[in-house]
């Protein structure tokens, strides 16, 4: 199989057959890009291994290219090129061997095949040569390229090797196979669950960029699913695997609420990239388990699932190492006011209760809304379709309410610093007194949000706490 009229059709790879001859080392384009090349999917990531210094290339390549930029990794022995839209990345060739206790290996210089041994599955295995005198031809010394046929996900030498020496590759593997829809070969997938408990030696950001691709990628759930049959879930996320399982207690059970945080996900997935409204789903009943409880009466119920959950949502970022910032505050409020549009769909329902959930949920009201309609999962097409009809009525009502009070993100015309400016005093529990009491009249619809009605309402309240307005 040769591949060089697709290589013709990109100057770089003729740049770096040129940078190899020219420097002497046999040099092949490798990994994912080969792989992706193969399954015709867009790359923009290009890995070229040499035998000899990848630095040495890089730095012939950049100059032959024009004075590309590039930036070298000396105590790695690598080098990254930028080439119009792609970065390409150069490595010597080398062999590896490990350690039980860490996953970093001992580097050597090798050869090609030493370079292929050392790599995680077959479909990653593949080299293209780009080498003057066999351009283009495929090297493919693990069947690759059947495993891609099959959809297989494999590891080109002994699995619990594979998986011992770097257990971030049982992440990659499941990965893999969520991203390309792929099965993972049996004596592969076993050993996984073997040597499961290695994860441990597996830094959290690591296992974290490796979880977030699998939640991206278009069915997530099937990543969840054998996360959670090899027990790496168990080990990576505790919390989602506490979601599994029925209980039953005088006749009465309740749903499975990890299946249906999955089907959650896919909902989601479906609809939107974005990785924090995932990851909402993922959160939005993290609490069912600690909040379960069995009333004879009702049978099982989880109430105030929704604060404890948003309570929880900081520790497991923090544990997880994932960002405390404003994607960390985005999960959490969806967490919290995801059964709120619920409320709202009786016909009877105020303003006052539209306005309170468009001031807490801000800009994000169209996410918690696409959030309310995954969490929709009745198998009855019925019950569906009346609830994203009741869905449907909230949305409307939302748009009616902001239109004529524009209250989301509102900011009261009366602040604290208004406040202690009219009766002379300083900060103190009377300010935020006064400043709750004008928020919460604005929200009811008692005072709109104007200098004419919402000050002489402070200063009446002012007075009811005993104050005096300064002349």
């Amino acid at each position: 199989m040769n591949f060089k009229d697709t290589l013709d059709k990109n100057p770089i790879f003729q740049i770096v057959a040129q940078s190899a001859q020219e420097v002497g080392f046999k040099t092949y384009l490798v990994g994912g890009f080969v792989r992706d090349l193969l399954l015709k999917r867009p790359s923009k990531d290009i890995d070229i291994v040499c035998v000899g210094s990848g630095i040495v290339l890089a730095e012939q390549v950049a100059k032959n290219g024009g004075n590309l930029p590039c930036n070298t990794f000396k105590s790695f022995g690598t080098a990254m090129v930028k080439f119009d839209d792609y970065e390409v990345e150069f490595v010597g060739a080398r062999k590896e061997s490990y350690r039980r206790e860490s996953r970093k290996p001992i580097v050597e210089d090798g050869t090609l095949e030493d370079d292929q041994n050392r790599r995680d599955f077959t479909i990653n295995a593949l080299a293209i040569s780009l080498n003057l005198e066999d351009f283009g031809d495929l090297v493919d010394p693990f069947g690759g390229v059947d495993d891609l046929k099959k959809k297989n996900i494999i590891t080109p030498l002994e699995p619990n090797i594979t998986f011992s020496d770097d257990p971030l590759r049982m992440m990659r593997a499941i990965r893999f196979a969520s991203q390309l829809s792929f099965d993972i070969d049996p004596d592969t997938f076993q050993a996984i669950t073997d040597n499961k408990e290695r994860i441990e030696i597996v830094s959290k950001e690591r296992i974290m960029d490796e979880l977030n691709k699998i939640i991206l990628s278009p069915l997530p759930s099937y990543g969840f699913k054998l996360l959670f049959t090899s027990g790496l879930l168990e080990l990576i996320f505790p919390e989602m695997n506490n979601l599994y399982g029925v209980e039953r207690r005088d006749g009465k059970g309740h749903k499975d609420n990890f299946y249906h945080t999955l089907k959650v996900l896919d909902n989601v997935a479906e609809k939107s990239d974005d990785l924090w409204l995932r990851w909402a789903a993922i959160l939005h009943d993290i609490a069912k388990p600690p909040t379960k409880r069995f009333n004879p009466k009702v049978g099982w119920t989880f109430h105030g699932h929704e604060d404890k959950g948003a309570r929880m949502v900081p520790g497991i970022f923090k544990r997880l190492k994932l960002p405390l910032n404003d994607k960390m505050k985005f999960v959490q409020k969806l967490v919290r006011l995801h059964l709120r549009p619920i409320a709202l769909v009786k016909k009877e329902v105020t303003d006052s209760a539209v306005r309170r959930l468009l001031f807490e949920a801000g800009d994000d009201v169209e996410a918690l809304m696409a959030l309310c309609r995954a969490d929709i999962t009745s198998k009855d097409d019925k019950k569906v379709k009346k609830y994203l009809a009741n869905f449907d009525y909230v949305e409307s009502r939302l748009i009616e309410v902001e239109e004529s009070d524009q209250i989301r993100n509102f900011q009261p015309v009366i602040t604290g610093e208004r406040i202690m400016e009219t009766f002379g005093i300083k900060p103190s529990r009377e300010v935020g007194q006064i400043k709750d009491q004008v928020r919460e009249a604005i929200l009811d619809g008692k005072i709109k949000n104007t200098e004419e009605e919402a000050f002489p309402f402070m200063v009446n309240i002012g007075k009811d706490l005993g104050l005096t307005p300064v002349e």
